[in-house]
């Protein structure tokens, strides 16, 4: 499993290489164009049998052992978000107003990386292994519209792997959760409609921003008083809007945000007040309201035996490092989708350096990710295949 290790590390310069071309020229959901070409064009220099535009962007091949065996799946998403850069780094973002703020740049180059490792050790795996670089995580629905077009069939997979770079924990972390590791989502957009007036009297109004004052502060009674303390929920209003001036009291109010939880028991409880106290405290103020609550994403739910294993192997690569097995995020992950039927592991690789400012938060317009933690993603993930397919 050394050797793995010492592989991925000779492998830096093109790792790093790939990254760095990725950062540089990001693209958002369905429109990685350049990043598939690249993806694709890697992968045909293995020789590898390449499918593109698998639901639309994503590109898929299969690496086969040496003999008959189970399937694995790794998945890398490809997809950059719709933020201004503000690392200043010399690979800044070329593309204005779109950048990889999350690391998948990161999580690409390690696939490619991973593809040439296993490649290298094909004569030691029983079994195949399908590669799987995804477009449109970032909540526009990439997972589905794959699986829609049969990216789980031809060959099933026995098994799912995914990594995720974390600028929650340095270089020298690695989280591997059994059970329930990312949060199920929803979004939810309401529209408070009263009656406007001007503001010096109210009383001739029915006022949606103080109904929508009241709903807000109340919805976090949610999960401070009926959840139960030692289970997980978030609620989030994340966006208000409402009026254009300082003496009219509007007409209606929009209110957008997410709920995140983690077992269906409390997500039921959770959905079920969240509308009991909308629709009533919007009655109760005079006003109507229009609710809509959308499912995002399920929880990303990683198999125990699975999780296991990938654990012991990242304690023989990685003697010195902190292996955590009880490391959980309410953030989502659409890989939940390829995990819901097929049993997987969605890990995670440390990656943030305090002394080198590397600690932005996912999402940040100074998002950015220390390269060493490249490697150690490419080794992890390629050991882990190797043991499981051994």
């Amino acid at each position: 499993m050394m050797s793995i290790l010492q592989e991925a590390e000779s492998l830096f310069t093109y790792t790093q290489s790939l990254r760095r071309d990725f950062h540089r020229h990001p693209e958002l959901g369905f429109k990685e164009f350049r990043t598939a070409s690249i993806v694709a064009q890697e992968l045909r220099k293995l020789t590898l049998d390449v499918t593109t535009g698998v639901g639309e962007t994503g590109v898929v091949t299969t690496i086969e052992g040496a003999s008959p065996g189970e399937v694995a799946l790794l998945r890398f998403d490809m997809d950059a978000l719709p933020i201004t850069e503000q690392t200043g780094a010399e690979y800044a973002s070329e593309n204005p107003g779109v950048m990889h703020a999350c690391g998948h740049d990161a999580h690409t180059a390690i696939g490619l990386t991973v593809a040439r490792l296993l490649h290298a050790h094909r004569q030691e795996i029983h079994g195949s292994v399908k590669l799987v670089f995804q477009p449109a995580e970032e909540g526009m629905g990439g997972a589905e519209k794959m699986i829609e077009q049969g990216v789980l069939e031809n060959p099933r997979p026995n098994f799912t792997l995914a990594l995720h770079m974390w600028n929650e924990r340095p270089v020298g972390w690695i989280g591997v959760t059994s059970g329930p590791a990312m949060a199920a989502a929803e979004i939810f957009h309401m529209r408070i409609t009263g009656k406007g007036g001007h503001g010096a009297v109210p009383h001739l109004a029915t006022d949606p921003i103080a109904a929508a004052a009241q709903i807000v502060t109340a919805l976090q009674t949610i999960v401070s008083r009926n959840v139960a303390p030692l289970q997980t929920a978030v609620v989030s209003v994340t966006m208000i809007h409402g009026g254009e001036a300082f003496n009219v009291i509007p007409p209606e109010v929009e209110l957008q945000g997410t709920i995140r939880t983690f077992e269906p028991a409390t997500r039921q409880l959770v959905i079920q007040r969240f509308e009991q106290i909308v629709s009533g405290i919007a009655s109760a103020m005079g006003c109507q309201v229009e609710l809509k609550i959308e499912s995002l994403t399920p929880a990303v739910i990683n198999d125990a035996q699975l999780s296991a294993r990938i654990r012991e192997v990242a304690t023989k690569i990685f003697p010195t490092d902190e292996v955590a097995g009880d490391f959980r995020t309410m953030g989502s992950e659409d890989m939940a989708f390829m995990m819901r039927d097929i049993p997987g592991c969605y890990f995670f690789i440390g990656s943030a350096n305090h002394e080198k400012g590397l600690d932005a938060s996912h999402h940040h317009p100074r998002f950015d990710v220390d390269e060493r933690a490249l490697p150690r993603g490419a080794a992890l993930m390629a050991a882990a295949v190797l043991e499981l397919l051994r």
